[in-house]
C-alpha cells in the first residue's frame, strides 16, 4: 500500500521530456529574427503611356504576324535621306551613298523572283551614319597620341619584325617588273597568271584549313570584309562551299568574282581558290558597312502549287500517288556537295517521267531551295515535298540529251564497201531504207572509213536497233577477228638448194596498191600547216651507220 501511494497522479505523463511546469499543449510562436540587410521598397510601375513619342516603341516583336504587301512595281519602300531599301525582282536590297553596288544579305542564293510581302518594317541592317557612344558609366578615353599607320601591301612590315604575323608580298611579278597603284579590277589582278604560277600559289593552301567556309546562306555581305581579311596577309583565299549553294557552283563562282574584284585560279569540288591579284593593296581595298542583323526573309510565290503548269488538279494527284512508291535516285547528306545533282536528275528524267530525290535529315528550308533551284536548271515541275523527298515531273516541254535516232554514213553509190558489190542488187528492203537520215561526210572521213573497214580494223552493221546482248556478242566476234588480222603476218621464205641463202619477202596488201596518201587525207583541212609534215628520208644509204662499221671491224678481225 505505501507503494501504490508513492506513485504519481494519474494524468501525468512519466516519459515527457519537457520541463516541468509548462504545458506541452500551449501553442507557441517565436518572432522571426530580424533580416540582417533590410528589404528594399520599390517605386510602382510606371503605366504605359499610349501616345509615345518615340518610334522605336511601336516596332512591333519578332513573333508578331507582321505582314506588309509589296506593291506591283516595287521600288523604293522606305527612305532615310541618300539611305533607302528597294524591291525588286532580285529581292530585298539596299542603297547606301556612294556604294558600288546594291548591298543584299545574299548575293548568290536570294531567288529571282519579286517578293510577295515583307515580315518586317523596312529598316536598314547597317549602322547609322552618326551613333552616339553609348553610356558605359566612365567617361571616354582619351584620344592616343601615338598614330598606328594603315596597313600598306606594298609596303609590309619587315619579316622578322616580333609580333607580327606573316604577310606575303604583292605578286608574283616576272623578273624586272614591280607592283603598281591600281583602281580598276583590270589594273590590280594584272596580266594573266601562268600554270606554274597558278600551282605554286595553290600549293601552300592544299592541306591548310585557314579558309572561308559558305554555307546554305551563300555569298553573304559580311563575307566580302572577311575575304579581304585573308588577302591581307596572304595572295590566295580558299573558300569552301557546302550545302545548298554547291548546287550551282558557277552562280558561286561568278558573284565571288564579281563582288570581291578577284579571280578564281583553281577549283575542285566544293572549294576555290580566289587569287587577290598582282597589284593587290590591302590599304586601297573597297571598304564595305558590316550588316549587323540577319533581315527577315520576305514572303516568295509557294513552289508546289495544286495544278501545277500544264496538268490539271487530278493529273497532279494522280502523279503525286505514282510518286509515293516511286524510289529516289539518290539520298543527299546535310552540309554536302550536289555538284553532280542536276546532272543525274537530267538522265533520271531519260528513263521516268517521275524523279524522286531523298533529303531525309535535312532542314526543311534547304530542301525546298534545292527545289527552287532544279525548278530552274534542270528544268523541272515540282509536286510535292512530302515525307522530306522532293518529287518532280519533267514538264511537257521536256526534250531528250540524247538525238531520236543516229545518223548514218553515206558511202559512194557505186560501191558497197561492206559486201565489195554494186549497189544494182540491192533488195527491196534496203530501197525502204533508204528515208533514213544520211549525214554527208568529207572526202577524207570516207578515205579513213574506207582504210579501215578494208583492214579489217571495223565493221559496217546492217541493222542499227541491236539490244545489248546481241550488240556485245558482235563485238566479240569483231574482236577475234580483228586480232588475228593484225597478229598474222604472212610470208613467202625462199631457200636455194645449197643453203647459203634465204630470201623473206614481206605480203604487201592490196589495199596499198591504191592511191592513197596523207597529202589526200588532210587536203581539204585549212587547220593544219603543209610544212609541218614535210617528207623525210627514213632510209640512210649502206655503210654510213654506226653498226656498219662495227660489223666490218669484226669481220676484219
Amino acid at each position: 500500500m505505501a507503494i501504490v501511494a508513492s506513485l504519481p497522479t494519474p494524468g501525468l505523463n512519466l516519459f515527457s521530456s519537457l520541463p516541468l511546469g509548462k504545458d506541452p499543449t500551449a501553442s507557441s510562436s517565436p518572432s522571426p529574427p530580424p533580416p540582417p540587410i533590410p528589404i528594399p521598397k520599390y517605386p510602382p510601375p510606371l503605366k504605359k503611356s499610349k501616345n509615345s513619342a518615340n518610334p522605336a516603341f511601336k516596332i512591333p516583336h519578332l513573333r508578331t504576324k507582321y505582314y506588309k504587301p509589296v506593291k506591283d512595281g516595287g521600288g523604293v519602300i522606305a527612305s532615310d535621306g541618300d539611305r533607302s531599301v528597294l524591291v525588286g525582282d532580285s529581292g530585298v536590297s539596299y542603297l547606301l551613298p556612294g556604294a558600288p553596288f546594291e548591298f543584299q544579305f545574299s548575293y548568290s542564293e536570294t531567288p529571282k523572283v519579286k517578293p510577295l510581302a515583307i515580315r518586317e518594317p523596312a529598316f536598314l541592317p547597317f549602322a547609322p551614319p552618326t551613333m552616339p557612344r553609348p553610356w558605359t558609366g566612365k567617361p571616354p578615353l582619351k584620344t592616343s597620341k601615338k598614330k598606328i599607320p594603315v596597313f600598306d601591301s606594298f609596303n609590309p612590315p619587315p619579316a622578322g619584325k616580333k609580333g607580327v604575323k606573316y604577310v606575303e608580298m604583292p605578286g608574283p611579278y616576272p623578273f624586272g617588273k614591280f607592283p603598281e597603284e591600281g583602281k580598276s579590277r583590270e589594273e590590280i589582278l594584272g596580266e594573266p597568271l601562268k600554270t606554274w604560277e597558278i600551282k605554286l600559289l595553290i600549293k601552300p593552301h592544299l592541306s591548310d584549313n585557314r579558309q572561308v567556309n559558305l554555307g546554305r546562306d551563300g555569298l553573304t555581305h559580311n563575307m566580302l570584309e572577311l575575304v579581304h581579311s585573308h588577302w591581307k596577309r596572304r595572295r590566295v583565299c580558299k573558300v569552301r562551299c557546302k550545302g545548298v549553294p554547291t548546287v550551282d557552283m558557277d552562280n558561286v563562282c561568278r558573284h565571288l568574282e564579281e563582288k570581291t574584284g578577284g579571280k578564281i585560279i583553281h577549283r575542285v569540288g566544293g572549294v576555290v581558290y580566289l587569287f587577290r591579284g598582282r597589284n593587290y593593296n590591302y590599304r586601297t581595298r573597297p571598304q564595305y558597312p558590316v550588316m549587323l542583323w540577319k533581315p527577315a526573309t520576305p514572303v516568295y510565290p509557294k513552289l508546289i502549287q495544286e495544278a501545277p503548269e500544264g496538268l490539271t488538279k487530278a493529273q497532279a494527284d494522280e502523279f503525286r500517288k505514282k510518286g509515293k512508291n516511286l524510289l529516289p535516285i539518290c539520298k543527299l547528306a546535310k552540309n554536302g556537295v550536289y555538284i553532280t545533282l542536276v546532272r543525274d536528275v537530267r538522265a533520271a528524267f531519260e528513263g521516268s517521267p517521275l524523279v524522286k530525290v531523298d533529303c531525309k535529315g535535312m532542314e526543311p528550308s534547304d530542301y525546298k531551295k534545292l527545289g527552287a533551284k532544279l525548278k530552274d536548271l534542270v528544268p523541272c515541275v515540282l509536286l510535292s515535298f512530302d515525307d522530306e523527298q522532293i518529287l518532280m515531273w519533267r514538264g511537257q516541254d521536256w526534250k531528250s540529251m540524247y538525238p531520236e535516232a543516229r545518223p548514218s554514213i553515206s558511202f559512194p553509190a557505186e560501191l558497197d564497201i561492206a559486201s565489195g558489190s554494186d549497189d544494182s542488187g540491192k533488195s527491196d528492203d534496203d530501197c525502204d531504207n533508204s528515208d533514213a537520215k544520211i549525214v554527208s561526210s568529207s572526202p577524207k572521213m570516207m578515205l579513213l572509213w574506207k582504210h579501215a573497214l578494208e583492214s579489217n580494223k571495223a565493221i559496217l552493221l546492217d541493222e542499227i536497233d541491236l539490244g545489248p546482248d546481241a550488240l556485245l556478242t558482235k563485238v566479240e566476234e569483231f574482236e577475234g577477228i580483228s586480232q588475228a588480222t593484225e597478229h598474222s603476218y604472212p610470208a613467202l621464205v625462199m631457200s636455194s638448194e645449197d643453203g647459203s641463202s634465204n630470201s623473206i619477202s614481206t605480203f604487201e596488201d592490196d589495199s596499198h596498191s591504191e592511191n592513197f596518201s596523207e597529202d589526200d587525207m588532210y587536203s581539204d583541212d585549212e587547220y593544219y600547216d603543209s610544212e609541218s609534215f614535210e617528207e623525210l628520208e627514213t632510209s640512210a644509204p649502206p655503210g654510213s651507220l654506226s653498226i656498219d662499221l662495227i660489223a666490218e671491224k669484226l669481220d676484219k678481225k
